[in-house]
């Protein structure tokens, strides 16, 4: 089978960037899209932090290779241009379906023929993208989990119309960038992780907005209950209050409250998470 050896990431949000990174240090060609040049510059100072994380973190990325990787990401705001060569195009927006499925109609008019469509969608099913891409049988799902360089896992999963090589590759091309592919016998919303990790998630939100706990007592009592490291709350600053606000407001009713609860306390005051200094909990951002 073919190498994928050049890629686009379509999204330089707080997972784009990593997916754009991890690719670009193990020596993958990368092109970051995002909507704006204003975007972009914000994106290059991201980049920047995760060489100096991975230099700190990954062995072997203090000898030159996170500074390599940096030289091997090329920036765009034109859609056209950034796909215009790409074996891959990765797309990491908003977790929101109109979004998503108008960019992939643009993305199927201008993307070589030869090019594979992957989204790293969270909740939605790739079924729900595949009419709008022009190439069902070179689309499918590669969801990737924060923290990439560290918590690697790579999700792959496909749709019914999904070329059984076209899915090979894709797993190749993860295990080729240093993650661990999971791959995923038929189609399921929230893949395995969020499967999980999101009804974890909605039950700590349930708490605060029926008046239970706050916040900080409900992390407590995870952290000490269960030995984790993090407690939901913290779990949804990393993750970002906008992805959970997308995800939550497109739930029950109850998910419905939360989602007014945090743009209400949270996002209409600027305070998005842990990228951006300030969600649940405050945090230094260089």
């Amino acid at each position: 089978m073919t190498a994928i050896n050049k890629v686009t990431v379509l999204g330089t949000g707080v997972l784009g960037s990593q997916i754009a990174y991890q690719t670009a240090y193990h020596g993958v060609d990368v092109v970051a899209y995002d909507i704006s040049d204003e975007v972009l510059d914000k994106a290059k100072a991201r980049f920047a932090g995760l060489a100096q994380t991975y230099k700190a973190e990954v062995d072997g990325a203090a000898d030159g290779a996170a500074d390599a990787a940096l030289d091997r990401i090329r920036y765009s705001a034109d859609l056209a241009d950034a796909v215009e060569d790409a074996d891959l195009v990765i797309e990491a927006i908003p977790e929101n379906l109109d979004l998503k499925r108008d960019t992939y109609t643009k993305l199927g008019e201008v993307a070589p023929a030869k090019t594979i469509f992957a989204t790293n969608s969270s909740t939605l099913l790739p079924s729900d993208l595949k009419g709008f891409t022009g190439r069902p049988e070179k689309f499918l799902a590669l969801h990737f989990a924060n923290h990439v360089w560290r918590q690697n896992t790579a999700e792959v999963m496909g749709t019914d119309s999904t070329d059984p090589e076209v899915y090979r590759r894709v797993v190749d091309f993860a295990a080729a960038i240093g993650m661990v592919p999971i791959e995923i016998k038929k189609e399921k919303a929230g893949y395995l992780l969020n499967s999980l990790l999101v009804p974890f998630l909605s039950a700590a939100g349930q708490l605060v907005v029926d008046g239970i706990a706050e916040p900080e007592m409900i992390d407590e009592t995870w952290r000490i209950g269960t030995g984790a490291p993090m407690g939901p709350f913290q779990i949804y600053d990393v993750v970002g209050l906008t992805t959970a606000y997308n995800i939550s407001a497109a739930g029950d009713e109850g998910q419905r409250r939360f989602a007014e609860y945090i743009k209400e306390n949270y996002i209409d005051k600027g305070k998005l998470g842990a990228a951006t200094g300030e969600g649940f909990y405050a945090y230094s951002v260089e």
